[in-house]
């Protein structure tokens, strides 16, 4: 999502910063291209229109600092507008209310309802630690109800015990009647969809309304649909009235339109976006963060979120205390390459690092895909225990048995062990003696610059424990990585040397392990 958007802006944009002067010509010129790019991204043409004209407003009046190119001016100028245009700061899902908060879902057939609904019902129980309580409404689409059962019951959440022959608007009465008696802190209704809008199914939405009285009413669109999502949301907000939206398959290869004009069309908060299938991949919706994306800036709070989500804190402290003597076999790659892919794989990594978001095209030019994590782990499973552990026990014959039993072929295993072979080295060096070691010297240093202080968990304990840190903490944490030049595009981060000189092993900075990287930062909390 957003990729083609990302590129276009990013060249235009690019194209201004290396300039000592702007005429108004050039805004012109640039705000031309900047129309076209949003256009072409399915963007509706009226929030267009209004986006440039207030960018080119404040652009030719703005007051250019001494110290800030014109160019960089309008690139900060652009953002501001671009976090404006997706609604400023971003909004949760409000249950200031008394329990049992009725959340209503509305929307399309085929948008991905009943599976965000059991998406938001498992965030709210595992993370909010709410009682939550789900019933199916969707009494035309054979099987419906069954379905939200089963994901109820994978993702450890009640569910309303189905009768057949009931209305709609009776099973909401009955589910808010069942919560309130089951002490449920959250009731979340999963109303029916049509494959359009027609006016039975607006009456249904009325009538479940009135009887349900939700507290929340969120509207769940495919962002893939782009300028029909905005019709969409404009007709159910005259008839229904939403508090809310909720974006699915923003992980897809669409041109993210849709999430830049409802917000702008509708005025309702784009409260949480579904980036994959999983349960637990709904993510809060931050407009900031999304532009930082959109510009190339990177997002590295998501990045810190998401890689405290996915680190099994136990098994960070072991790698951190075998770093600390320099040790690194074939296991512990296997592991890394395991959490990267987690994470998003390399390319969901590269996007959210700061300057980094060029290189997922070098990396796909040059063959490294997220696939090949995927070969790496399988030549490293084919192996036995001892040769995991030594790798130098790995001559010909070996290789040839592994080569077949992974699929590949001896070459394969031959980067794969130069790759573990600097990374071994890279360890040694990081877990060395003198003033330290260079882990904690280059971590601490990094720390520093970003006002953290210390140095990192089990290596020179000072990383802050994320389970702790608010959200707002964490903004923060991402405002003092821009000061430190992380934040800037084409800045790099520090200690990758910018990385297009290569990626150790997988082609030739080392970022898989990155020092154990995120993917093994100690001090991270445990997974539930």
């Amino acid at each position: 999502m957003f990729e083609n958007l990302q590129d276009r802006l990013g060249s235009i944009l690019n194209g201004l910063t290396g300039r000592g002067a702007l005429s108004e010509a050039d805004v012109s010129a640039a705000l031309r291209e900047v129309r076209r790019a949003l256009l072409e991204a399915d963007v509706a043409l009226d929030v267009v229109r209004s986006f440039t004209d207030r960018v080119r407003e404040k652009a030719v009046g703005a007051e250019i600092l001494k110290s800030i190119k014109p160019g960089q001016m309008v690139v900060k100028i652009v953002h501001d507008e671009l976090i404006e245009m997706l609604g400023g700061e971003g909004v949760g899902i409000d249950l200031h209310a008394p329990a049992p908060v009725v959340v209503m879902m509305v929307g399309l057939q085929g948008s991905g309802k009943t599976t965000t609904t059991a998406k938001i019902a498992h965030r709210l129980s595992t993370r909010e630690k709410k009682k939550v309580l789900m019933a199916s409404l969707d009494t035309r689409r054979p099987a419906a109800q069954e379905q939200l059962r089963q994901l109820g019951a994978q993702a450890n959440v009640d569910t309303l015990p189905i009768i057949s022959g009931q209305s709609p608007t009776d099973i909401a009465t009955r589910a808010v009647q069942a919560a309130k008696l089951g002490g449920h802190d959250v009731v979340i209704l999963d109303t029916a969809g049509r494959t359009h809008i027609d006016e039975p199914l607006m009456v249904e939405m009325a009538d479940i309304k009135k009887r349900s009285n939700p507290h929340e009413i969120l509207l769940v669109a495919d962002s893939l649909t782009g300028q029909d999502a905005v019709n969409l949301a404009r007709s159910f907000d005259e008839r229904v009235g939403i508090t809310g939206l909720v974006l699915t398959r923003m992980d897809g290869d669409g041109r993210g339109g849709a999430a830049l004009s409802m917000r702008a069309v509708t005025g309702k908060p784009i409260k949480l976006i579904g980036v994959g299938e999983k349960m637990t991949e709904l993510e809060e919706f931050h407009p900031r963060r999304i532009a930082d994306r959109i510009l190339g800036m990177g997002d590295i709070v998501s990045l810190v979120e998401r890689a405290a989500e996915n680190i099994d804190a136990e098994k960070a402290a072991a790698m951190a205390a075998k770093m600390a003597k320099g040790k690194f076999d074939l296991d512990d790659l296997a592991d890394q390459l395991r959490q990267m892919q987690k994470m998003g794989g390399m390319g969901g990594i590269m996007g959210m690092m700061p300057g980094m978001s060029g290189m997922k095209d070098k990396m796909a030019a040059a063959g490294l895909d997220d696939k090949l994590f995927g070969r790496q782990i399988a030549i490293i499973q084919s192996m036995t225990r001892a040769e995991r552990t030594n790798p130098d026990l790995l001559k010909h014959s070996r290789k040839k048995r592994i080569a077949a039993g992974s699929g590949t072929d001896a070459a394969a295993i031959n980067k794969l062990l130069k790759m573990h072979r600097q990374m071994a080295d890279m360890m040694k060096m990081m877990g060395g003696k003198g003033k330290g070691g260079m882990m904690k010297q280059m971590m601490g240093g990094l720390a520093g610059k970003m006002g953290l202080g210390g140095g990192m968990g089990g290596i020179g304990g000072g990383m802050p424990d994320l389970s702790n840190i608010d959200p707002r903490q964490l903004e923060a944490l991402q405002k003092q990585a821009e000061a430190a030049g992380l934040g800037k595009p084409g800045g790099g981060m520090p200690g990758l040397g910018g990385l297009p000189g290569g990626l150790s092993g997988l082609g030739g900075a080392k970022l898989p392990g990155l020092g154990g990287g995120f993917p093994g930062l100690p001090g991270l909390p445990k997974k539930k």
